[in-house]
């Protein structure tokens, strides 16, 4: 399964599987009152809002680079991710506010065992969402796939906080603010979930330092290639999601001449391109002549 294709089918899938939980949890919200249930049926709905992100994302992330794009359109997903972790701050922000306005007013909440019901079926389907996304992330590197399954992890942990706080209920009296603080939790994991989305989409998009293995790795793979050990430095990884360039330093031999350091210089990208799947640029220094 290619990445765009991965990309849709769980988007797909999540649009239409948390429209299903919204419309139940929601009615369970109204029916009860509960402004903790309520934050959480809209947290499930603005899942299926921003899995319509990544199904737009990964159709023009799957366009061939043209002119005014040579590195193609894969940075698509990281936009994508940036507008999932904004909305998941906007609706946040409204819970955490409502939770504190019903504090204030010492509104309480009675739930019933319909509550408990839909809660826990909530945990159970919203949590294989998050582990199949998580998968198809990992499996195709994919970070608004991985920043969808976030987006599900945090919705069945604010349902978990959201259970306790039902089952604390029924057995102790007296706990009038338990909604307002379960909505205050709920929304608390929606900010987090938010950071940790907003933060990995920024670091790529800025420019990550290639990983020390990384690096290591190439080092071994030239050495094996060329049968001896070649100074390389200034290694630099620009990501475009749907491949990656890479750029680094090579020290040869200055007697060598202009046709065996290109050669040579093609050789290393050609294996890097077949080992690591990433384009790399290599620039050539003559040995004794570094600055």
């Amino acid at each position: 399964m290619k990445r765009e294709k991965a990309q849709v089918v769980e988007g797909v899938l999540s649009v239409v599987v948390n429209a299903l939980l919204f419309a139940v949890k929601l009615w369970v919200g109204l029916f009860t009152g509960s402004v903790a249930l309520m934050a959480d049926a809209w947290h499930t709905m603005s899942d299926s809002l921003t899995s319509i992100f990544v199904v737009i994302a990964a159709m023009l992330a799957a366009k061939k680079p043209d002119k005014e794009h040579p590195f193609g359109h894969g940075r698509w997903e990281l936009v994508a991710s940036l507008l999932v972790a904004f909305i998941l701050a906007v609706i946040g922000y409204e819970f955490l506010s409502d939770s504190i306005s019903r504090f204030q007013s010492r509104e309480s909440v009675s739930y019933g065992t319909i509550a408990i019901v839909i809660t826990v079926a909530s945990i159970a389907v919203k949590e294989v969402l998050a582990q199949y996304a998580f998968y198809l992330g990992r499996k195709h590197d994919n970070a608004v796939i991985a920043a969808d399954g976030w987006h599900h992890r945090t919705d069945s942990l604010s349902s978990v906080i959201v259970l306790i706080g039902i089952l604390v209920t029924r057995f102790v009296d007296g706990l009038w603010w338990m909604d307002s603080v379960l909505g205050a939790f709920c929304a608390l994991a929606i900010f987090f979930a938010a950071f940790k989305i907003m933060t990995q989409s920024i670091t790529k998009i800025l420019g990550e330092e290639p990983k020390q293995e990384l690096i290591e790795a190439i080092s071994r793979e030239v050495k094996q290639l060329l049968g001896t050990d070649l100074e390389l430095h200034h290694f630099h990884l620009h990501n475009y999601v749907s491949h990656q360039e890479l750029t680094l330093h090579v020290i040869l031999d200055k007697a060598l001449s202009i046709k065996n350091g290109h050669d040579t210089a093609t050789l290393i990208e050609n294996m890097v391109k077949e080992k690591f799947n990433i384009d790399a640029t290599i620039h050539i220094e003559p040995l004794g002549e570094q600055k």
